[in-house]
């Protein structure tokens, strides 16, 4: 009995020496193929932009290609079931900003995906802040004066935004349900025809990046109040944050890398803190503020907890713009 668990032991001990190599060189060795990040959303966008930005630079660290695979369709559901089908080998990852995860599940009942069962958070690559712009018509320059204009006002005021559902429209919907003012809104399909509304006069304020407004602020067409972030944003250090006024206030949309659910371990790690690293690069740093976009770098944990402080935030914001799920 004693000489045949030895055997056992023995055998086991060596079948263990025997994987260890191979299980070594399998984590040495990788990545030794392309590396796809899939984007839920048609090329220009924000997430796009970013994937771009670090898919380059991933590439460089990591001696293999990152390509993009842009997927939109079906409220991110497209990229979702393209990135829930394939292999959890690392060779496949979502980037996209928290919209599919806190805006869709929230007004969408019938979503293809599960974001809590599906995905694993990676990174928190960046986050984009949107500003408070107003027509130079609006007898306002700072914060303070557009708060006490707008309680002078209520329902005489409107606001355009980039649809219903948006962020830039759930920014101002919670902003007016938190200092309780009565502003109209009007959807608009996308900035590109809210920003030449507000331009025009059609609309007197909304929420939108700076670089899609940082042109007609130097022209003096339109003004710049507040920004949505938790903090002042480097690209406009002197504008204020809405959190200098309401207290925790935070819509700036964050974008991050997520992995099908069982990628192993090591390589979320390694993803994460080659992008983490890329995030510090000063050439980087530049190439996302000239989009309006600042690096975050975060890990896994950090990326977690984002977007459950996100959720949090946007589930109340829905609640405020009283929006059912379709």
């Amino acid at each position: 009995m004693h000489a045949f668990t030895l055997r056992a032991v023995m055998l086991g001990a060596l079948v263990i020496s025997a994987l260890v190599p191979f299980t070594a060189s399998a984590q040495t060795g990788y990545p030794n193929k392309p590396i796809k990040f899939i984007v839920p959303y048609a090329p220009g966008g924000l997430p796009d932009t970013v994937a771009r930005i670090f898919a380059q630079r991933l590439s460089d660290r990591l001696g293999q290609s990152v390509v993009i695979d842009n997927r939109p369709g079906a409220n991110g559901g497209v990229a979702a079931g393209i990135l829930s089908s394939g292999p959890a080998d690392g060779y496949q990852f979502l980037v996209t900003d928290g919209s599919m995860l806190s805006i869709n599940p929230l007004l969408y009942s019938k979503l293809t995906y599960d974001h809590k069962k599906d995905f694993v958070p990676v990174t928190l690559l960046a986050r984009a802040p949107l500003f408070l712009a107003v027509h130079p018509k609006m007898p306002v320059a700072t914060m303070q004066e557009w708060i006490a204009y707008a309680k002078a006002k209520p329902g005489d005021l409107n606001y355009g935004s980039s649809g219903i559902g948006s962020t830039h429209h759930l920014t101002m919907e919670s902003l007016t349900s938190s200092l309780a003012l009565n502003i109209k809104h009007i959807p608009y399909k996308g900035t590109g025809q809210s920003v030449p509304a507000l331009v025009g006069g059609q609309v007197e304020m909304l929420f939108s990046a700076y670089p899609s407004l940082v042109g007609f602020v130097k022209d003096g067409r339109v003004k710049l109040l507040a920004t949505n972030g938790a903090r002042r944003s480097a690209q406009a250090p002197d504008i204020p944050a809405i959190a200098e006024f309401v207290p925790g206030f935070d819509f700036a949309p964050i974008i991050g890398i997520l992995a099908p659910a069982g990628t192993p371990p090591a390589i979320i790690e390694r993803i994460a803190s080659e992008a983490i690293a890329i995030t510090k690069q000063p050439e980087a740093i530049q190439a996302m503020a000239v989009a309006g976009i600042e690096p975050v770098g975060g890990g896994p944990d950090d990326y977690a907890r984002a977007i459950a402080d996100e959720n949090e935030r946007f589930a109340k914001a829905i609640r405020a713009a009283n929006l059912k799920p379709e």
